[in-house]
């Protein structure tokens, strides 16, 4: 087992978690994606796949992975490419852009074998266009905080920008303000670790002027995807807001074997690190 040498910066917590992890790299542009690896294969269960948020690496599932390795599931998570340690994607920046590296990789992952796939908002849409091109790869799909469904008639949040302010303190500033904004519901999470990982992760972030999570792709991408979908979502998602009890009925007219959604009360957009043991009843439960 190697380490992840690309935790460097990250809290302590964060390290020691990433040095139990397998490094894996699969080919992605003029580089290569790479992958963390935690827990062992079992025979008959399905490879358990992450997909993190846009702006975001591995480290936006950090309060799940111990729980979801002890009910037995062995986790594959990447940095998608753009993001954290991993190469920018051959052409576009945006979702789509994403779906022909991923498919790639997880074929010389996997040889095929189909896997529990589990997309995170940005992640989401990912996983969506993914399995609406490849509907093979896996035989579950579970969407947390998905955009891009087309219920939403204008955004319902702004976010600030911060790449042209010099002093690290007024970006910190906006960081807070942002995550506030959009990722969580409770602003006395904002300190700490959400902060930390937040900061470290806009730092890698080389995919900038994503546009397709303000559409309804995913909602016109689902009809294509043939395995069952699941949904998990804060209840007070920053994407939704008003429109959050819209949703179901939109999973429905979309997906064809849709089998339903669960609203974590208490959440809000980063509903896996905000309320981590509901999120984990709920995914438990869409896989079991």
């Amino acid at each position: 087992m190697s380490s992840v040498t690309e935790s460097a910066g990250l809290p302590a917590e964060v390290r020691q978690l990433a040095a139990l992890a397998e490094r894996r790299t699969t080919p992605c542009g003029a580089g290569n994606m790479v992958w963390h690896v935690w827990g062992a294969a079992r025979p008959g269960v399905a490879p358990l796949v992450l997909l993190h948020g846009g702006s975001g690496s591995w480290t936006h599932w950090v309060r799940n992975i111990d729980a979801l390795v002890a009910a037995g599931r062995q986790l594959w998570v990447p940095d998608l490419p753009g993001f954290g340690a991993s190469a920018l994607p051959p052409t576009g920046s945006d979702a789509d852009a994403l779906v022909e590296p991923l498919h790639a990789g997880l074929q010389a992952l996997m040889g095929g074998r189909p896997v529990d796939l589990v997309g995170f908002s940005f992640g989401g849409l990912t996983a969506g266009l993914l399995l609406a091109a490849h509907p093979a790869l896996a035989q579950r799909l579970v969407l947390v905080g998905a955009p891009a469904m087309g219920v939403v008639p204008q955004r319902q949040f702004e976010l600030k920008a911060w790449r042209h302010l010099a002093d690290p303190q007024q970006q910190l500033v906006v960081h807070r303000h942002n995550l506030a904004a959009l990722m969580l519901h409770d602003p006395q999470q904002i300190e700490g670790l959400a902060l930390d990982l937040h900061v470290a992760n806009m730092q890698h972030d080389r995919m900038p002027r994503r546009r397709l999570s303000g559409t309804d792709i995913l909602a016109r991408s689902l009809p294509r995807v043939a395995c069952p979908v699941h949904a998990i979502y804060g209840r007070h998602d920053a994407l939704y807001r008003h429109y959050i009890e819209q949703l179901e009925g939109a999973y429905a007219a979309s997906a064809p074997d849709f089998r339903g959604m669960a609203l974590v009360d208490g959440a809000g957009h980063w509903v896996q690190f905000e309320r981590a043991q509901a999120f984990h009843t709920a995914l438990l439960a869409a896989l079991a």
